[in-house]
């Protein structure tokens, strides 16, 4: 078969009329130095801070330092094979994650990438890892309450969709037992949870992978992992990384998100380390000046967003809410130290909790006297309010009229009986790790505890009438936690009834068994 000549002519022409002499133009620079994780490159004067840069093996960087001669940047991967005098091109990005539907119940690294041997995730929506937090104007006031199931929190330390509440204590006092019972509290509720793993030990996290696949809490969770094994830089953007995947869900969808950073003390250490490589002046306890403003830019970005609305008043898209819960570590109980008073200055209150109630088996070792949530009574539904009000007086109280009794002095009725109430009370707020309650079974054994009927109850029978009462109320009384579920408080009926129960209940447990649910039910029909 011949070609003829004009057939090649034609091809010829469409090629050169398709052809396009654009210059395409790279910034190369070339490395001076590398060591410890840290890149010190000549050549880019053209970056910006916080640029994604690509080296020679293919591993990618962070320009952190902009000199007037050479930039210094962290490395975001391996840096054994990276030597003196390889390339390094500028990519014109700053460093993002995936986001969306498809990273939901997936364990990823501080990148994005899928670290659960679940093949890659397929997903089109990406965010920068460092964005802007909201101004005021686009913000609501915090006064949904995002339960936590704990009793002790959801009744005296309320916790608000959009807040951020520091959980503050020393190491193995149940700070990861409280933010993952929050997260196992969230199942049916529609939020969307981001854990993100700062510098623990991977056997550690992946005991918390494990218990939230049990629970079947993967579901609606995304957990960013920066093992104490991985590269300072990776746990310095990892809480930034889990943050963004948060923020995807609450402007783009209109999801309310609970993030939670576990710890920032680490994230603060691994910025310290890259810090000094940079040779950043060290300040206060050797850390940077602007270690400040490292967990501020993160936790500001939690908030409770408006909907978009037309000119009419219509919502045109609907806007959700980030909640962070951070974590931080003390020394010794010693949270004047510089971290913790930074966190706690940026925080809208903390959950505080101390070894010495800790080990005398007080769980969770909350002390109600240093903990406090600044948003309060807004973020609780006001059945709670009806009978956990005084709750935080009243323990306080008991706790110094306790110190004051072990001086041996003798004691009147009436603050004996103040005493005797307050280690009631005590008791009912043990809670057991990975139990989250419901909150109208959190209001009706706290309705029996502030109302006196756990007066007459042994102390070492508390949390057999706790969960007995629950029980009998369940399956015999179900139309009074489906009330205090919808109308959301303790009317004059509900409250009436609730007593009548709690009477009938607390006569046949003290007799010495647990009423029967089938007489019970027949004598209320």
């Amino acid at each position: 078969m011949r070609i003829k000549s004009e057939e090649i002519v034609s091809v010829l022409k469409k090629e050169m009329d398709g052809y396009r002499s654009d210059l395409v133009m790279e910034d190369v620079g070339t490395v001076l130095e590398v060591g410890d994780g840290i890149a010190r490159i000549y050549g880019l004067q053209k970056a910006m801070s916080g640029e994604m840069l690509e080296f020679a093996n293919g591993t990618f960087g962070l320009a952190l330092n902009l000199e007037e001669n050479s930039i210094g940047a962290v490395i975001l991967g391996d840096y054994l094979t990276i030597k003196e005098g390889d390339s390094v091109r500028l990519t014109r990005k700053v460093i993002g994650v995936p986001c969306g539907e498809p990273i939901i119940g997936r364990v990823v690294n501080a990148l994005g990438l899928p670290i659960d041997n679940l093949g890659p995730i397929k997903t089109d929506h990406f965010r920068t890892v460092e964005s802007i937090a909201p101004g005021i104007a686009q913000r609501q006031p915090v006064n949904v309450p995002l339960q936590t199931g704990i009793k002790a929190v959801d009744t005296m330390i309320p916790i608000g969709r959009g807040q951020r509440e520091l959980i503050i204590g020393d190491r193995g006092t149940g700070k990861t037992a409280i933010a993952v019972d929050t997260i196992l509290n969230q199942k049916d509720t529609g939020v969307i949870c981001v854990y993100v793993a700062i510098g623990q030990k991977a056997s550690t996290t992946a005991g918390v992978v494990e218990k939230l696949k049990t629970a079947g809490a993967l579901d609606y969770t995304i957990v960013v992992v920066a093992t104490a094994a991985d590269p300072a830089p990776l746990q310095y953007i990892a809480p930034y990384s889990g943050c963004a995947m948060a923020e995807y869900f609450m402007y783009e969808e209109g999801k309310d998100t609970l993030c939670v950073y576990d710890d920032l003390t680490k994230q603060a250490q691994a910025y310290r380390q890259l810090s000094l490589l940079l040779r950043r002046p060290p300040g206060r306890e050797a850390y940077p000046g602007d270690v400040f403003y490292l967990h501020s830019r993160l936790l500001e970005r939690s908030a409770r967003l408006n909907d978009i609305k037309d000119e009419k008043g219509n919502v045109v898209r609907k806007r959700g809410s980030l909640t962070a819960l951070p974590i931080i570590e003390t020394q010794e109980g010693e949270v004047s130290a510089y971290i913790p008073t930074n966190v706690i200055s940026i925080t809208d209150g903390q959950i505080y909790l101390e070894p010495d109630l800790f080990f005398k088996g007080i769980r969770p070792a909350i002390n109600v006297g240093i903990s406090v949530s600044r948003v309060g009574g807004n973020a609780q539904i006001k059945a709670m309010k009806q009978v956990a009000g005084s709750l935080r007086l009243d323990l306080a109280q008991y706790w110094e009229l306790e110190a004051f009794a072990q001086l041996g002095t003798e004691l009147d009725p009436a603050t004996q009986s103040k005493i005797d109430r307050g280690k009631r009370m005590v008791e009912l707020l043990k809670q057991g790790q990975y139990v989250p309650m419901t909150v109208e079974d959190q209001i009706i054994v706290m309705f029996a505890g502030t109302k006196g009927h756990l007066d007459s109850v042994p102390l070492d029978r508390i949390a057999e009438y706790e969960q007995k009462l629950l029980k009998y109320v369940r399956e015999t009384h179900s139309e009074i936690p489906k009330a205090i579920r919808e109308e959301k408080t303790i009317s004059e009926d509900t409250s009436k009834r609730l007593i009548s129960v709690l009477a009938d209940f607390a006569s046949s447990f003290l007799g010495g068994a647990a009423p029967d649910p089938r007489a019970a039910k027949a004598a209320h029909a």
